[in-house]
């Protein structure tokens, strides 16, 4: 019954299809969903996310990308006065009774699961708006290759808000170091902060601080 049980659980969040006898597994490096990420390395992410929210001076204009991580940033949010943009209806359903969060929705189309804000309409915010701070989320990190993304019109939304923040901050647990994915968003140079647990691998967070980068490990 617990074999059953378990399998179940995975197959409800995506990562692989039950079949006569057996289970077939779903991921082929591809993005992991949401829900399975949520409970994924869910101390650092909260540790990431204290952290994050500290960098954060009262009376900012801040994006926060879509994201597990910035998640646990939107929680830590909810007693400040700021103005925030999510782009994400998971952190914008954590903000909108915060009593001295201004909360601005950018539009566009929302990816299911991610429920990730996308698209033009999303794109001409950071056309028309202007903030101190991006959080920024990211599904592959290094100093050599940068920022990616899995989906393609995300990574386009990241872009534009890197362009339209004056201070970038990367929130991301140790285990994103050295992956890749389909969607380059920025070099490693544009990004003013990174956070990040203590097991991010020491050669990459000493070229990081090489280049300039702010890297702290909580």
């Amino acid at each position: 019954m617990t074999v059953r049980r378990d399998l179940g659980a995975l197959e409800r969040d995506g990562l692989l299809r039950r079949v006569r006898g057996a289970a077939v597994g779903l991921l082929t490096g591809e993005e992991t969903p949401h829900a399975a990420r949520s409970r994924q390395r869910l101390e650092a992410k909260r540790r990431i996310g204290a952290a994050v929210a500290g960098l954060l001076d009262d009376g900012e204009a801040v994006v926060l990308d879509s994201g597990t991580t910035t998640l646990e940033v939107a929680r830590r949010l909810v007693d400040r006065r700021l103005t925030v943009l999510p782009l994400s209806l998971h952190s914008a359903d954590v903000l909108r009774g915060a009593e001295h969060i201004r909360l601005v929705l950018p539009g566009g189309d929302i990816r299911p699961g991610e429920l990730a804000f996308s698209g033009p309409l999303t794109e001409h915010a950071f056309r028309i708006m202007r903030f101190d701070t991006l959080v920024l989320a990211s599904c592959g990190f290094s100093t050599r290759d940068g920022s990616y993304a899995h989906d393609l019109a995300e990574a386009a939304v990241k872009r534009a808000a890197v362009d339209a923040s004056a201070r970038v901050v990367l929130a991301v647990d140790s285990s994103k170091f050295g992956r890749t994915a389909f969607g380059r968003v920025c070099a490693a140079q544009e990004v003013d902060v990174v956070v990040t647990d203590a097991n991010a691998p020491e050669e990459e967070v000493a070229r990081l601080r090489e280049t300039g980068v702010d890297v702290r490990l909580v």
